[in-house]
């Protein structure tokens, strides 16, 4: 297959897979923006979420467990928790409908939550749960939020969670559900975090005439909750067990430690490093490079950055979810 793909050309930023969320702020004072962060409430979404409120947002975290949520984030000023669950459309308009309610702006939108190699589920339309939690649910989120929140502020960023996982596949736009084919927990991953990349560069390329830019970005590896379905073969198998079945703790695994992982949404939701760009895929704060299909290194590689299957993959999202994205809607 031929690629056309973005412009991907780091920027020499200055940091690296050691900055952490805080310095990724670089001391930028977000008082009066209004952030919205999926999955804000475990792993690099709670250290996210602490990054922008410690910083002056206004942060919202939907979440499918109120109350966990409400355990996590208790004494954290500036954060406020609603319900959803990304696997439920009427769920998803819901939280879209009170937020718009409520007039407000929304300058960060932070598509973090996720699932993560999970046996075969299916929600109640039959899609592939991860393809349909980490790619049609924040698809359908963005959407539903774009005409009087992300338009209203003017100048937004819309970051996607992306992860180097997507070296593995692309997005099967003939089967994305594994519907006649057998399903591959790694394969069915992979391709939502194609689909997160892409739907980044798609969703910049519409959105970038009314002051919305996007972008995607792989945070790291790092031990996480994210890491919750895998066996001891898998755990193995992504470095986070050493020979004796023992955690290997940062950074003797090669992994980041949380606030390094939440680091890279940060510098994406708020870097003026970004001011004027978008589409791209980033990691370590830096704009990444794209490297060749078989690399087994980081970079972005074609089948995430390519603007032709972004719209194809825009187009058939339109289908799945029902939702028509119209960005040029008031």
């Amino acid at each position: 297959m031929t690629y056309t793909t973005t412009l991907q050309t780091p920027l020499h930023s200055g940091f690296d897979a050691r900055t952490t969320a805080t310095e990724a702020l670089a001391g930028r004072d977000l008082s009066g923006m209004q952030a919205i962060v999926t999955g804000g409430y475990s792993g690099l979404g709670l250290e996210t979420v602490r990054a922008l409120a410690g910083a002056g947002a206004t942060v919202l975290v939907p979440a499918r467990d109120p109350h966990q949520a409400q355990a996590a984030l208790h004494g954290m000023a500036g954060v406020e928790i609603a319900t959803l669950d990304l696997l439920d459309p009427q769920a998803i308009d819901t939280f879209a409908d009170a937020y718009l309610a409520s007039g407000r702006a929304l300058h960060i939108l932070v598509n973090g939550a996720g699932i993560m190699a999970t046996p075969l589920l299916r929600d109640a339309r039959g899609y592939e749960a991860q393809f349909a939690t980490n790619h049609l649910g924040h698809f359908q989120l963005t959407a539903r939020l774009w005409p009087a929140a992300l338009r209203r502020a003017q100048s937004a960023r819309v970051v996607c969670v992306s992860s180097l996982g997507h070296r593995q596949a692309g997005v099967d736009l003939d089967d994305p559900h594994f519907l006649h084919q057998p399903y591959d927990k790694w394969r069915a991953y992979a391709q939502s975090k194609s689909a997160n990349a892409l739907f980044a560069v798609e969703l910049d390329r519409l959105a970038a005439a009314h002051g919305v830019r996007a972008f995607s970005l792989h945070p790291g590896a790092i031990l996480t909750p994210l890491l919750r379905h895998l066996d001891l073969d898998d755990m193995r198998g992504v470095g986070a067990l050493d020979e004796q079945g023992q955690v290997n703790p940062p950074p003797q695994s090669g992994f980041k430690n949380v606030a390094q992982g939440a680091a890279t949404a940060v510098w994406c939701a708020t870097s003026a490093q970004l001011d004027g760009i978008g589409g791209v895929y980033c990691e370590d704060c830096d704009i990444a490079a794209l490297v060749a299909d078989d690399s087994t290194g980081s970079g972005v590689r074609r089948w995430a950055s390519d603007p032709v299957q972004a719209r194809q993959l825009w187009m058939q999202s339109e289908q799945m979810t029902g939702v028509r994205f119209d960005c040029d809607a008031e």
